[in-house]
């Protein structure tokens, strides 16, 4: 492997001033510490709260600190995308600035990294702060995404991860709109681990997922990795068939037997009609999830626009 000359640790920013002056201060110690040159490349996604400001005055008196400011809110996953299109260390820790994930930890993953890992996951031992429901919902997309997608990714491992190189050069030249970047990880290959930790509250202020916003971004990473639900509609519909076709033969059975109270073809209309209306409904929604993921990507859009000259981020647009 080659020698350490640089780290980059891209931290994704969305309104969060009241942890940046501590998470700036825990991963300079922890950095110091490890004796290299390294690098805190933040990107802003649109905050509204002054962390923008903060991090360009920040910026003119730490030669450690870069800010990259997206020109909105692009989303989570779009601003590591962007950190890792700008970092240039020979490996790049990816750490949410909420300090949930404790800059602590970073001297583990560089330990797995010079045993010659190219990738390198913070697995969550345990989890704090966060809510019975959330952590069970956490749990079972883990196991449904891995057993649909087919992509060995590491159970209770979010973000918090390190790539070497070659594996940040990898990812970058994968483009979609959809994003799930755990997965994209995983996707590429290479030499893989992980260390284990304890994942923290949140240092300040409120969280940036809600239950609804994980549940987004859990159906996202299943689209995006895996035809599944395609293959599960069409399941679905064979199912609910059979069971229609039951339904008429009970009738048939119950109008061959003499049973009265019965309105001559009115059960069996409203069967077929139930039955075969929910299927539908349910097979136009996951093909038009589909159809839509497929349209967006034909754009070719750019996934992202900067409001600030990277290398001279004096020239602010906007």
């Amino acid at each position: 492997m080659e020698s350490i000359t640089k780290i980059t640790v891209v931290a994704p920013v969305f309104n969060e001033i009241e942890c940046l002056p501590e998470f700036c201060c825990r991963v300079e110690k922890v950095m110091e510490e490890q004796g290299c040159d390294y690098q805190i490349l933040f990107v802003d996604d649109g905050s509204s709260d002054g962390s923008a400001e903060w991090l360009m005055e920040r910026e003119k008196t730490d030669r450690r600190v870069q800010a990259l400011l997206l020109s909105r809110n692009f989303g989570h996953q779009i601003a590591i995308t962007a950190g890792l299109d700008h970092a240039d260390g020979n490996a790049v820790i990816i750490l949410d600035s909420d300090l949930q994930d404790p800059p602590e930890v970073i001297p583990d993953l560089l330990a797995k990294w010079r045993e010659g890992y190219d990738v390198v996951y913070a697995v969550r031992r345990s989890r704090q702060g966060e809510t019975w429901l959330k952590k069970f919902l956490a749990a079972g997309f883990y196991k449904i995404f891995r057993a649909m997608a087919k992509v060995d990714a590491p159970l209770n491992a979010g973000d918090f991860r390190l790539l070497d190189r070659c594996a940040v050069d990898a990812v970058k030249e994968l483009r979609e709109t959809h994003r799930f970047m755990r997965g994209l990880t995983c996707w590429v290959g290479f030499r893989q681990g992980a260390v284990l930790y304890d994942r923290d509250s949140r240092y300040a202020g409120a969280t940036k997922y809600p239950v609804w916003k994980s549940a987004r971004l859990a159906f996202d990473a299943i689209t995006s990795f895996s035809a599944a639900p395609l293959r599960w509609t069409m399941g679905f519909g064979f199912l609910i068939c059979l069971l229609a076709g039951a339904w008429v033969v009970q009738i048939m059975i119950g109008v061959y037997k003499g049973q009265g109270g019965l309105v001559q073809g009115w059960a069996s209309i409203i069967a077929a009609v139930i039955f075969m209306g929910g299927v539908q409904l349910i097979c136009i929604g996951i093909l038009g999830q589909y159809l839509g993921r497929t349209f967006e990507e034909t754009k070719r859009r750019p996934l992202y626009f900067l409001r600030n000259n990277f290398r001279n981020s004096t020239k602010i647009c906007g």
